[in-house]
């Protein structure tokens, strides 16, 4: 998804990923011949091709998630950011450091083990020869899903910033208060090696959840009237009062379901079905359990239908468009998916941020010339 979200203009000289089922979907999309299936600490310099513009990786988030077991970078899943990190050093001391490290992540990176992990990202990239600054996007800003994500950006020391991308500080929406917060927590020599990266407001999002809904998906099927039911008992008061709100509408409404473990009056755990019309769908999970596939309730009158969200409606979700191709059985379509980096987030990022910064050397690299 970030080879789609950068576009044509990019050349992908190599990709990695550890999952084979993963890999099959990427040569379907892109070909073979770019994308090596190993354990990203068995690479070394000698996979890596010529000298590349930027090197990103999104490391699993299981141990920084807040719904994760806390080990941070070094936890098995969230600690492969450090193999990455050694390849790219070595990278680097070949002399063909990329001119941008772009990293990907959950937001809980910011507040793992009390800002450490972050800080120990950031200590990384100074360490490297890096300067380095931090944005959250929320996808809701392109796509209707709830999403908020962590870029580590980081440019070369040899490298001058384009004046318009940098900025004197802080600026909303790219840097919350959970991440002015993890700044201050950061020693000094991260402090004064951090950038703090200036981006242009989007445009306000036309698109909302109901646009994407299939009405004859092919991956799933629509619950029968007595499941719908037994799902609208899993509600709360309040859950089933947005339900019959959405009945009063003049038009289809579409709301994204997840279930969830609560107390109930007695301090017994229940499962719930929580929803919401709010014209965004929640953030895609992987699906390692039931309680963590979407699902979507369409509401027209008194008429109530309900299933699964569909594989091809997470693909757009993600920004990715209808002729990607997607695993033929559900749940890795929608672990892929789940898994994945929203399209038009790249774009954006590369727009204002990549591809400023790449141009700006090649102008000064003419003029030298």
């Amino acid at each position: 998804m970030v080879r789609a979200g950068l576009g044509d203009q990019w050349n992908c000289l190599f990709a990695n990923d550890f999952d084979h089922k993963k890999g099959d979907v990427y040569r379907k999309n892109w070909g073979e011949g770019i994308l090596k299936t190993a354990d990203v600490g068995s690479l070394s310099p000698v996979d890596f091709p010529g000298q590349c513009d930027l090197a990103w990786a999104s490391f699993p988030c299981q141990d920084l998630s807040l719904a994760g077991g806390g080990a941070g970078l070094k936890g098995d899943r969230s600690g492969t950011f450090w193999p990455f990190w050694d390849l790219i050093k070595a990278i680097i001391n070949g002399n063909r450091g990329p001119r941008i490290i772009a990293l990907e992540n959950v937001c809980g990176t910011l507040t793992s083990h009390n800002g450490n992990d972050f800080a120990s990202i950031c200590g990384a990239f100074r360490r490297a020869g890096y300067r380095c600054g931090a944005i959250v996007i929320d996808a809701a800003l392109f796509v209707p899903q709830s999403r908020p994500r962590l870029f580590v950006i980081g440019l070369r020391n040899d490298l001058p910033i384009p004046q318009q991308i940098e900025g004197p500080e802080y600026s909303s929406p790219w840097h919350n208060r959970t991440l002015k917060t993890a700044y201050d927590r950061l020693p000094k020599s991260e402090k004064a090696n951090w950038i703090w990266w200036n981006l242009p407001k989007p445009p306000i999002r036309n698109a909302i959840f109901a646009d994407l809904i299939e009405d004859f998906p092919e991956s799933v099927v629509w619950h029968t009237a007595d499941e719908t039911r037994q799902l609208l008992a899993m509600m709360s008061d309040l859950n089933r009062e947005k339900v019959n709100e959405a009945k009063k509408a003049e038009h289809k409404m579409v709301g994204a379901i997840y279930k969830r473990t609560r107390l109930d009056e007695s301090g017994v755990k229940v499962q719930r079905a929580e929803i919401r019309f709010d014209n965004i769908a929640g953030c895609l999970r992987t699906p390692a359990g039931g309680s963590s596939r979407q699902l979507i309730m369409v509401v027209e009158g008194n008429s109530v239908k309900s299933r699964l969200i569909s594989s091809r409606e997470t693909a757009r979700l993600m920004g990715l468009p209808d002729e990607y191709q997607l695993p033929e059985n559900y749940n890795e379509a929608y672990h892929l998916t789940g898994d994945g980096v929203v399209v038009p987030v790249v774009r954006y990022l590369a727009i204002h941020i990549f591809e400023p910064i790449i141009r700006h050397q090649m102008r000064r690299a003419q003029k030298a010339a």
